[in-house]
């Protein structure tokens, strides 16, 4: 009886011994990637502001590619900078979920579905090499049929003509929903009008446009099967560029004073 309590005492103590120094190798390789992990994430990010903004080349270095680009924090309210904030450190999910830096939306202000909108958001500048606004990319997020949608509008130097729209994170239905990620789709984007007599007009059918329409230019194609998702797209494209999103910062860019 003693030699097996004996074994089986050895057993458990390998067992343990095990456990312990696989978990001191499993934290030590995540402490030591995190730093890689991060940088892989901005870079990302980085590629995927690119590619809304049509200016990715995968054959050049995203870094290199991002020389172009000034990020800036904006207070949503007034479409003013904010200068005190570092827009590289700053966190605007996590803000949006911080009462103190974010405000609650009612049901009847939040098409996008996203509860709460934080105060200050990072918007990017895209230089025309001299000394003048080329593009202007801005994060956008709202609720699909199953999820919410991470992405980025890109607008002209007229803050009106979209140059391209493109979602980082998502978890809509592969084949429907998830058809966001289609490039032919996010090419229907392109050279649509975001306002029509200063209110946002965009929208996403339900179905195809009419080329011949009136209003074919503020119009695009909605996703086959994914109408949940359709309209998803569209109420949070339309609260972004509205009065509670970008409105106030774009119509400054307008003018010319930011």
């Amino acid at each position: 009886m003693s030699a097996n309590n004996e074994t089986l005492s050895r057993v458990l103590t390998v067992a343990l011994g095990l456990c312990i120094v696989c978990s001191v190798v499993v934290s030590t390789a995540a402490v030591a990637l995190k730093p890689q992990q991060e940088a892989n994430k901005a870079r990302d990010l980085k590629r995927n502001i690119l590619m809304a903004g049509g200016l990715y080349d995968p054959e050049r270095s995203v870094e290199e590619q991002f020389e172009t680009i000034e990020a800036r924090v904006v207070d949503l309210d007034t479409g003013l900078f904010v200068d005190d904030v570092d827009p590289a450190t700053f966190d605007q999910r996590k803000s949006s979920k911080d009462p103190s830096q974010s405000r609650a939306l009612g049901s009847d202000e939040d098409p996008a579905k996203i509860i709460r909108r934080e105060n200050r958001a990072v918007v990017y500048l895209v230089n025309d090499g001299n000394g003048g606004l080329d593009r202007i990319i801005l994060p956008i997020h709202g609720y699909g049929l199953w999820s919410t949608l991470y992405g980025f509008v890109a607008l002209e130097s007229d803050a009106n003509t979209i140059v391209g729209l493109g979602f980082y994170e998502h978890g809509e239905t592969p084949g429907l929903g998830g058809e966001v990620d289609n490039p032919s789709w996010k090419a229907k984007w392109s050279g649509k009008l975001a306002y029509k007599d200063g209110d946002v007009a965009i929208t996403v059918l339900k179905g195809t446009v009419n080329p011949a329409s009136a209003d074919a230019q503020w119009l695009v194609d909605g996703l086959s099967g994914a109408t949940l998702t359709t309209k998803g797209v569209s109420n949070l494209v339309q609260y972004w560029l509205g009065d509670d999103g970008f409105a106030p910062l774009l119509g400054i860019l307008r003018g010319g004073n930011a």
